[in-house]
């Protein structure tokens, strides 16, 4: 008994430490000049119990930079639009799972195993700043540049063109693309988030699979 106790108790230790020390580690290590500079551009990270997505003001710039997404039935140009949010993550799970009472067995399995991944993006008008799931974070114009084409290439191509999922949406105006990489409980849609915002030159913690614990690595990296 007491040797099934210490192995259990070893099973919740390490991921709990690696939680911790991903959280506390920050990424880069070493502060950079990368970030240097005015912070004239606005990231706005959204965050549920299980996700996060990044938020960007859809501005005529944005538009031209994301234009690829018009021909393929997304309205980038919806004159109600004030912010483009655009999330990643494993393609059963986020595609079939719009609200908690819709969860399924095999998709969830599948969130805590391995997956392929997907692109979600939505329109949305603005966004309170008195809202305590959103974050706001401000970059330099460089800083936003890289982030966008880091966005630019979690999308799959083929033959240089985006791949819709066809007959996939929440709503009237999202839509899901053909992502890069493999989804994996590890790896999943938050620690996609702080990379991406890694890129935009924002420390986080070195590894963060939850809101929670992106949010507490910006709190003590920023």
């Amino acid at each position: 008994m007491t040797k099934i106790f210490c192995r259990l108790l070893v099973l919740v230790a390490i991921p709990l430490l690696a939680a911790i020390l991903g959280t506390l580690v920050p990424r880069p290590l070493f502060s950079t000049s990368a970030n240097e500079g005015p912070a004239t551009r606005e990231v706005l990270v959204l965050s549920n119990p299980i996700h996060t997505d990044l938020a960007l003001r859809l501005d005529d710039d944005l538009r031209r930079e994301l234009a690829d997404l018009g021909p393929l039935g997304f309205e980038i140009d919806h004159p109600g639009a004030a912010y483009l949010i655009i999330g990643w993550g494993g393609r059963a799970f986020y595609i079939e799972t719009p609200t908690w009472g819709e969860l399924k067995p095999v998709p969830l399995f599948k969130a805590m195993t391995i997956d392929s991944s997907v692109m979600h993006v939505d329109l949305a008008g603005e966004i309170s700043p008195e809202d305590p799931t959103v974050r706001r974070l401000e970059v330099t114009e460089e800083g936003y540049r890289r982030l966008l084409a880091a966005i630019g290439n979690s999308f799959a191509r083929k033959d240089g063109r985006l791949q819709r999922v066809a007959d996939a949406a929440y709503g009237e105006y999202d839509a899901f693309f053909e992502a890069n990489g493999g989804f994996n409980a590890l790896l999943g849609c938050n620690t996609w988030t702080g990379a991406m915002l890694r890129t935009a030159g924002i420390r986080t913690g070195w590894w963060t699979p939850l809101p929670p614990l992106l949010a507490w690595s910006l709190d003590l990296h920023q």
